[in-house]
């Protein structure tokens, strides 16, 4: 039994010196400001800055003028939510796909191409108010914002893989300061586009913003080097296998939905409730995405420097974001009147706490993933990144269909409500899953305590010394 037990410590032993490892992979980013960044990291940081900046800016747009213009085309409000959603649902499929392939792809092309389609499609979506209403209007909708999507799939999935590859001791802090543009994006999109299509109708919007994205294809080409890699024999299946990495899916997912609920419905609400134009409207989406990108480098930063508090960063952000969603409406089982300020204070609440949550899920799939057996290399950053991108645009896609769909049954309302419960649920899952491992963590180091001291009483003599004899 003694010699099962000393194996058994140093079994232990070898899972603390594995664990303590994977710590010091995803440490901190001040030891890197230490030592200068390299002249590839730096442009890489800025081609992927610019990547999402642009991404975002075209994709948000949309939120303040399209539901409304798309109403006038005779379109219900669970189409425009189903319009919304088959972007995320390709995007879905998109990212998985290419997220497999992108050592076979290559990182750079899959950015490079995706950028020119994504642009292409966003400027060709400007022409649809030309297009005859109803089935005709319907159809281009979808058959445009789903080439969209997946050409943003290819460009979003490699920009996580590529920051993760060239910078992969501060993942965190890195996706944090990216988030800033991403923030930004969000934060322009909305009220450029509702000005822009006050002052210059439907159409300007979308050609302005979609060249955008075409002039970051001839950036990326000049700043991104080539990445060789091999192709690895990981799969998305044995990825999802642990119930760590599952919660974590969960989490991203409600995060995504409730994103997705906004840019489908929020517009509609506050018009009819606050009688808000569509250049106002577009400024109070900025409620979510100004805290959202403000937040985001100062969470990294954290992230990276504290480890432990990742899990309880998603937790807490987690319940945050469904109080802010069930007082968003409010909820009608509250009895509060929806009131502007209200709408306000909890758009800015959701954009904190979805950050909170947000930041740390990429790098917390990415230890779950190499504590499950996947090595250190671009293949393996693609599937994550892949998993990453696929569950968001679930959520993406869910969101704004079952949101559009209660919504138009029942009210805005009960559409945030729902949002909020299952985002409680995300949050409630994972406090009980990490609690079952502090948990087990006590009970273990209790075990490795007391086996410790078994083994240490091998090493004692079993007979007394000569001098302590003649005592």
């Amino acid at each position: 039994m003694l010699s099962s037990a000393g194996v058994h410590f140093r079994s232990v032993q070898c899972k603390l010196r594995e664990y303590s490892t994977v710590q010091r992979r995803y440490s901190t980013l001040s030891d890197m400001y230490l030592s200068k960044m390299s002249r590839q990291q730096l442009l890489t940081l800025i081609a992927m800055a610019s990547i999402n900046f642009s991404s975002m800016i075209c994709y948000s747009i949309l939120g303040p003028f399209f539901p409304p213009e798309a109403e006038r085309k005779g379109v219900s409000q669970a189409i425009i939510g189903l319009i919304f959603g088959c972007y995320a649902f390709f995007t879905l499929v998109g990212s998985l796909i290419l997220g497999k392939y992108i050592v076979q792809i290559g990182a750079k092309c899959m950015i490079i191409a995706g950028l020119f389609i994504s642009g292409l499609s966003t400027i060709v979506f400007g022409f649809l108010d030309r297009a005859p209403d109803g089935t005709i209007f319907i159809v281009l909708c979808f058959v445009i914002r789903s080439v969209n999507a997946l050409g943003f799939a290819g460009a979003v999935t490699s920009s996580f893989a590529v920051s993760a590859k060239v910078f992969p001791e501060s993942i965190a802090t890195i996706l944090g300061f990216i988030e800033i543009f991403t923030g930004l994006g969000l934060i322009l999109g909305p009220p450029l586009g509702g000005w822009m299509y006050q002052e210059f109708g439907y159409e300007i919007p979308f050609i302005a913003l979609g060249s955008v994205l075409f002039l970051t294809v001839p950036l990326t080409m000049w700043i991104l080097p080539n990445f060789d890699a091999v192709a690895s024999q990981g799969s998305f299946l044995k990825l999802c296998s642990r119930v760590k990495m599952m919660l974590i899916c969960f989490v991203v997912f409600t995060l995504s939905s409730g994103i997705g609920f906004l840019d489908a419905t929020l517009s509609i609400f506050a018009m009819e409730t606050f009688g808000l134009s569509a250049e106002s409207v577009g400024l109070l989406m900025v409620a979510v995405s100004l805290p959202y990108g403000a937040a985001s480098p100062i969470l990294g930063i954290l992230s990276d420097k504290y480890p432990f508090i990742r899990r309880w960063m998603m937790a807490i952000g987690g319940i945050a974001t469904a109080v802010g969603f069930y007082l968003l409406g409010p909820v009608p089982v509250f009895h509060i009147e929806s009131e502007l300020w209200l709408t306000v204070v909890m758009l800015v609440v959701i954009g904190f706490s979805l950050c909170m949550t947000c930041i740390p899920t990429f790098t917390e799939m990415l230890t779950c993933a190499h504590e499950n057996g996947f090595e250190d290399s671009l293949s393996t950053l693609g599937l994550v990144s892949g998993l990453f991108s696929a569950v968001w645009s679930a959520g993406m896609f869910f969101g704004p269909t079952i949101g559009g769909i209660i919504t138009q049954k029942l009210n805005f309302e009960w559409g945030a409500g729902f949002q909020g419960g299952i985002t409680f649920i995300a949050a409630f899952l994972l406090i009980l899953f990490l609690a079952k491992e502090e948990i087990q963590k006590t009970r273990f180091m209790k075990i490795n305590g007391a086996e410790y001291t078994l083994c240490a009483g091998e090493k004692s003599p079993l007979l007394c010394s000569s001098s302590e004899t003649s005592v």
